[in-house]
């Protein structure tokens, strides 16, 4: 789907049509390499080093606010310029985050009930990674980080009442943010009227919509879509899922949900059978960065949420976020390989008049 939507994406300048496919292609077999690297690792080396990667996640973030390193596109720093690699620091936030919280609450795992040292402490913590991922105009990324650490904290035990502190500020926090950026209050309103606003911040929606509609049950076959073809922006980013609809149909778009399904019922019984509380919080916050950013992708691309730019984790155009979603797979294998299996329950005895019997005395 990648070679077939990035076509159309190539510049007219450009000799090879399939050049960002090729790059894809090797981020994907370095990703490979990572994860196979990341799961032969003890996923406990990241307790350690929290801190170092806190650190490192922190100082490449504000590297996209300098001048000749941070680059400005569409009116968002959200990559830097490496040499030849351009990359975009916060996915690899979304991870030092997760380690974060895993390590604070395996480190006092009692401290739920109490507001400073179970909540307020380790909520600053994170909030400093996800205000410099915010301040890079990355509302969607920060969005899917303030959702997963939700979820985290709910599975440390934090206390609900905070928790519904937390959610009644970060609404407020949308208000206010929606209301000093203009665009944004466009794309709000494209999402209550989309009909309306088709011909502006609506239009990526749209045509979406049109696309899915179009592919039916069968789609049109791969690389027949024809909205792909210069009317859909950022067709092999953003909003990849309705380019599968319109050349796989409902089959491949119900294909790519049920990969994500099998993703959270993995994830689930990895945390379960974890061998300690680390393992259980780390596979319960990649679990929830890959499929709370699917979710957000899929909900925006069917206009069930407001437009904020987010790719569709292992299927859109950026070689950052599949290198650090393959990384994620690695450190659950790595925690299911050193889960604890259940034994199996004993089978119960068959009842006889003979099992039933008085030993005699002797």
């Amino acid at each position: 789907m990648l070679m077939s939507t990035s076509v159309f994406s190539a510049h007219a300048n450009e000799a090879d049509i399939y050049r960002e496919a090729k790059k894809q292609i090797v981020w994907f077999a370095l990703g490979i390499v990572v994860c196979i690297a990341v799961a032969m690792i003890d996923y406990r080396v990241w307790q350690k080093w929290v801190w170092l990667i806190l650190a490192v996640s922190a100082g490449l973030l504000c590297l996209c606010y300098v001048p000749g390193i941070g680059l400005l596109i569409n009116g968002e720093r959200r990559w830097i310029d490496i040499g030849p690699l351009q990359i975009q620091p916060s996915e690899i936030a979304k991870l030092s985050v997760i380690f974060l919280l895993g390590y604070w609450y395996s480190k006092f795992p009692d401290s739920g009930r109490h507001l400073f040292k179970g909540f307020l402490a380790p909520l600053s913590l994170a909030g400093v990674i996800i205000a410099l991922v915010l301040f890079e105009v990355d509302i969607g990324t920060t969005a899917v980080l303030t959702l997963s650490t939700l979820i985290v904290l709910y599975v440390a035990g934090v206390h609900w009442a905070y928790l519904a502190g937390l959610v009644a500020a970060g609404a407020a926090g949308f208000i206010a943010m929606m209301s000093y950026a203009p665009d944004r209050v466009e794309r709000l309103a494209a999402f209550v009227d989309p009909e309306q606003h088709r011909l502006g911040a609506g239009f990526q929606q749209w045509i979406s919509l049109m696309a899915l509609g179009s592919g039916d049950v069968a789609g049109r076959g791969i690389g027949e879509g024809r909205l792909k073809m210069l009317y859909m922006p950022f067709a092999h980013t953003d909003f990849i899922f309705p380019m599968i609809g319109e050349e796989l149909g409902l089959i491949g778009t119900l294909g790519v949900i049920i990969a994500f399904a099998s993703i959270v019922f993995a994830s689930v019984l990895i945390a379960y059978r974890a061998p300690d509380r680390f393992g259980v919080l780390v596979a319960t916050g990649i679990c929830s960065i890959l499929t709370v950013q699917a979710f957000f992708n899929i909900g925006v691309t069917t206009s069930v949420l407001p437009n904020t730019g987010l790719p569709l984790p292992f299927i859109s155009y950026g070689g950052s976020s599949l290198l650090i979603s393959m990384a994620a797979i690695g450190i659950l294998v790595n925690i299911y390989r050193q889960g604890q299996i259940p034994e199996p329950r004993p089978k119960k005895e068959r009842w006889s008049l003979d099992s039933h019997r008085e030993t005699p005395r002797i």
